[in-house]
């Protein structure tokens, strides 16, 4: 049986741009279009073009896509034609395949905020799109406060609708501009629209997660016909962000009856790149990755009850809704002191190690974690120094370096220019093969900024590890946590790690202590060894 075709159409360099905190510069614009060139999604939409000079530049630089670069504008402004409106000039001067312009669908917005009749806003409408369409351009239409209108004035927010599709629009976008809509009002607005004439493959749906229904508004809005689904990668957008694009193509691939009935863009090979494209974003925008995600967090496969890994080893099924592998994910059984043999065994088969049920090493190595867990270090957020802990337990962890001494400078001075600046220096020496290094390196960015002494000596420790280097050149630090763990003049500090590389591998490494640097130290000193012993290297 035939499946129905869905569009994806992504509005991230453009409606994410508008999250709080985010500012893309045209480099990030373009390795963002890239990746998701590379997913499969059918619409790239770049942003406004001349409304900034980032998204002007980026549009006469943009790269050549399979998908359809789509630009964004407005609807023609009153009291003067669609030809000479300069800014809608300014849009379709961008030459893209297509263009989407919003347009007002909420009688109250249209008196408020524009200030002109209904009529005239319905004309305002029909020239827009007939004039983009005059030119060879698909357009279409951003049907903005639509749900809200309708519900205020159905007949009205419809006749907008119609109004772009009979001048020629492409898609018509039914927008929850407010993301508080609910899935029932989704399916009879959008049912309403299609009894008015406006068919379903004509028909997108750009929702909000105001409500924490981002996603399921637009899984309704498919299920009431809609046939273009609009949203960002990792949920960003104004506010509480749009509808999630990392949660909804995995639904659409790999759940039913969407599995079954539609298709996208998207193959099954490019959905296993989903984590690393989402990863990339975090990456880009220097955020932490949220572990909880759907599909992709680096939780969304973690099990940690007991009765839970001793099930997964039997079968993933159990507590498992998808294989993590379709999406480019990896299953996690966390250690901790509540951990039993089965998540022991669990973990420890997925780190590649195989210990027999009943072998004196694991009792030793559950001791173990359980009394490092009592001095303040946790397991079940770093499982990469956990993997370590187990290897020196079973004498597996092959002995690639010594760490003889280290030393870290803070110096607070007056620089040339009689500003007080700080300066963070740290020394390493290390033991390989029987020869000693040492290596010096400050935490100077490349604006001149102090990053602390832990970047320094994160620095210092990764400059020069001889026969090792190329397994850690592309290692970065990419979260840094800190906790006291006890309260008083006796402090004891934990640091969790997070590393990454430039496959988009991500590990963790605990470091604890009374010394906020020792205990920082400690977890950079596993997230190198982990990720040696992970590569393969041979001792020296």
């Amino acid at each position: 049986m035939s499946r129905e075709r869905l569009f994806l159409y992504d509005t991230t360099l453009r409606d994410g741009q508008q999250t709080q905190g985010v500012q893309f510069s045209v480099a990030d614009k373009i390795q963002i279009a890239a990746a998701l060139d590379a997913l499969g999604v059918d619409y790239i939409e770049g942003g406004w073009p001349g409304a900034n000079p980032t998204d002007s530049e980026f549009f006469a630089a943009r790269p050549e896509t399979r998908a359809t670069f789509t630009a964004f504008g407005m609807t023609k402004r009153s009291g003067r034609s669609a030809a000479n409106d300069e800014v809608l000039a300014g849009v379709v001067n961008a030459n893209t395949a297509a263009v989407c312009i919003v347009g007002k669908t909420h009688e109250f917005h249209v008196a408020t905020a524009l200030e002109i009749p209904l009529a005239e806003n319905l004309q305002n409408i029909r020239a827009s799109i007939a004039h983009i369409v005059a030119l060879g351009r698909e357009a279409l239409f951003d049907a903005e406060h639509f749900f809200d209108g309708w519900k205020a004035n159905p007949d009205y927010a419809i006749a907008c609708c119609t109004a772009a599709h009979e001048a020629g629009a492409r898609w018509v976008v039914l927008c929850d501009t407010n993301g508080g809509t609910l899935p029932p009002d989704v399916q009879a607005a959008v049912r309403a629209v299609i009894a008015a004439g406006v068919p379903g493959n004509r028909l997108g749906i750009h929702t909000h997660d105001d409500a924490g229904l981002g996603v399921a508004n637009a899984l309704a809005a498919v299920t009431a016909g809609v046939r273009q689904i609009q949203g960002t990668l990792n949920g960003l957008g104004e506010r509480c962000g749009n509808a999630n694009l990392t949660t909804l193509i995995p639904t659409l691939l790999l759940k039913e009856p969407y599995a079954t009935r539609f298709e996208t863009g998207v193959t099954p090979e490019a959905l296993r790149a989903l984590t690393k494209s989402s990863r990339l974003l975090d990456d880009i925008l220097n955020r932490v990755p949220l572990r909880s995600a759907p599909y992709v967090g680096a939780s969304a496969f973690a099990h940690k009850a007991g009765l839970h890994a001793s099930a997964i080893l039997k079968d993933p099924a159990t507590y498992e809704h998808v294989d993590p592998a379709r999406v480019g994910n990896e299953r996690l059984i966390p250690i901790s002191n509540q951990a039993g043999q089965s998540n022991l065994r669990a973990r420890l088969s997925a780190a590649g190690i195989t210990v027999r049920p009943g072998d004196p090493a694991l009792a030793r190595i559950l001791d173990r974690v359980k009394e490092r867990e009592d001095q303040g270090y946790a397991y079940d957020g770093a499982q990469a120094s956990f993997e370590l802990l187990a290897r020196r337990e079973l004498a597996i962890l092959p002995d690639f370096f010594e760490v003889k001494r280290y030393r870290v400078t803070v110096e607070r001075r007056k620089n040339k220019y009689d500003r007080m600046v700080t300066l963070s220096e740290a020394v390493v020496v290390v033991k390989i093969a029987g020869t000693k290094t040492l290596s010096v390196s400050e935490s100077m960015d490349e604006t001149g900024a102090d990053r602390g002494p832990v970047n320094a000596l994160s620095k210092a420790l990764a400059k020069d590890l001889g026969p090792y280097q190329a397994h850690i050149d592309d290692m970065k630090l990419v979260d840094f946590k800190v906790r006291i763990t006890q309260g008083g003049t006796e402090a004891v500090t934990r640091v969790i790690i997070d590393s990454e590389d430039r496959a988009g591998h991500r590990w963790s490494t605990v470091g604890v202590s009374a010394n906020i640097v020792d205990a920082s130290f400690e977890a950079l000193l596993d997230a190198i060894v982990w990720k040696l012993v992970r590569d393969g290297a041979a001792p020296a």
